[in-house]
């Protein structure tokens, strides 16, 4: 049987886009590899959207070359962010790949029957559901939309039928994917929104939750924050990436909002969601970023507290507007200064509020295994690990926490009802 390898880097749209073109090389016969060396297609999903996240396509192309060389029959395929328009500059500057495919596509060589809507063949208890591809943002550091494209929105009703298969056949909860998920539907028929798909996701038998990301501060509407609050399946847990502290690296970010409508959001949706929990994301060492004005982020994070905070050194992107107008002038040693200052600022407030829930019961929704340990989340998205000698895969079950650190809580199942 034909063998196929996937390689992926970078968000979880690729992590469910290269889920889903596993499940199609599979009903085209494929079986899975856990190697490349053991493979007759390789497939790199591929993410650019950091210089660090492109060294290590770059990389993991050049390595190939041997592995090329050594089974001349291997067929070697690039999607994801990595391919642009530019097709023929990447077949001269990768002679090695076979084939290139546009993020979210499937490979049109391989096409042999309509195959119908493709999900994941053995889906996770909690499983990744795109339903809106590319972007209308522009943001200047942001490459996704040159790569994806514009904004474009899957019908209510194939979500919907999508998300009643996958709990067919066992998934507990869904993450509900897009580069803006609140912008999701505006280009559909009647304009359903983010809050009328929750809305109707929630009535699925079987679903217990339902999680999305991510949202754009200045597109994010009290509709769905309203939605977040009474929707019974939806968990408390949003992601609202604030970028920056100070107004003016905002204004030359294109990100559309202030520091102070940013504040303002906050509030409102800790008002009316009690126990919320809020991620955000930073970039430091944006061109002419000067230390008061990074400083400005880090207060921002100090007074705002949130429960995760991911955090990148600028890098420009080709083609990008801010590759285009400003000058890349933080030196990387200031960069990495300002990048660790602001992990170790995180990991203290993280290590805080998990302390709080020491000698509390959380539920937790069983996705995993990490060596002897099963592994899952709270609805807040919290990490817990704990022992049990049952099969806990897929089942939500109580936990007593006796250990929090900053990444990570860790307990004992407190009774035997589990769901």
């Amino acid at each position: 049987m034909t063998q196929y390898y996937i390689w992926t880097i970078g968000c979880q749209m690729n992590k469910a886009e290269s889920e889903r073109l596993g499940s199609y090389l599979e009903q085209l016969g494929y079986r899975a590899t856990a190697t490349a060396e053991a493979a007759d297609l390789v497939v790199l999903n591929s993410c650019v959207v950091r210089q660090s996240a492109e060294n290590r396509v770059i990389n993991k192309l050049n390595a190939l070359k041997s592995l090329k060389r050594s089974h001349p029959g291997l067929t070697l395929a690039v999607t994801g962010c990595l391919v642009n328009s530019e097709v023929d500059q990447l077949k001269k500057n990768f002679p090695q790949v076979d084939y290139l495919f546009k993020p979210g596509d499937y490979p049109q060589w391989l096409e042999k029957a309509e195959l119908g809507q493709v999900l994941p063949q053995r889906p996770s208890p909690s499983t990744f559901v795109p339903i809106i591809q590319g972007c209308d943002n522009f943001c200047s550091f942001c490459i996704v939309p040159y790569r994806r494209g514009r904004e474009r929105s899957r019908p209510v009703e194939e979500i919907t039928d999508e998300v009643k298969e996958l709990v067919h056949h066992g998934v507990k909860e869904v993450t509900l994917l897009g580069q803006n998920v609140d912008s999701y539907g505006h280009d559909l028929p009647n304009q359903p929104d983010l809050a009328d798909l929750l809305t109707e996701l929630n009535t699925i038998d079987g679903l217990a939750r339902i999680r999305f990301l991510t949202n754009h501060p200045k597109d994010m509407s009290t509709k769905l924050i309203d939605a977040v609050a009474y929707l019974d399946k939806v968990c408390e847990l949003i992601c609202l990436p604030v970028q920056s502290g100070n107004d003016d690296i905002l204004r030359a970010m294109r990100r559309g909002y202030t520091v102070a409508h940013y504040r303002q959001l906050v509030t409102q949706i800790r008002s009316k969601i009690p126990g919320v929990a809020l991620s955000t994301d930073v970039i430091v060492g944006f061109p002419s970023e000067s230390p008061g004005q990074f400083q400005q982020t880090v207060n921002l994070l100090s007074e705002l507290r949130f429960d995760t905070v991911h955090v990148a050194a600028y890098s420009p992107r080709p083609g990008t507007i801010a590759s285009r107008q400003f000058k890349d002038n933080i030196p990387p040693a200031e960069k990495r200064t300002r990048l660790h200052m602001i992990e170790q600022l995180q990991e203290s407030i993280a290590a805080e509020i998990n302390a709080h829930l020491l000698d509390e019961t959380v539920e937790v929704l069983v996705d995993g295994r990490k060596k002897s340990k099963w592994q899952g989340r709270t609805r807040s998205g919290k990490l817990v690990f704990f022992n049990n000698n049952n099969d806990c895969l897929g089942r939500l079950v109580k936990i007593r926490v006796e250990k929090t650190s900053p990444w990570a809580l860790q307990g004992k199942i407190e009774s035997n009802n589990t769901n």
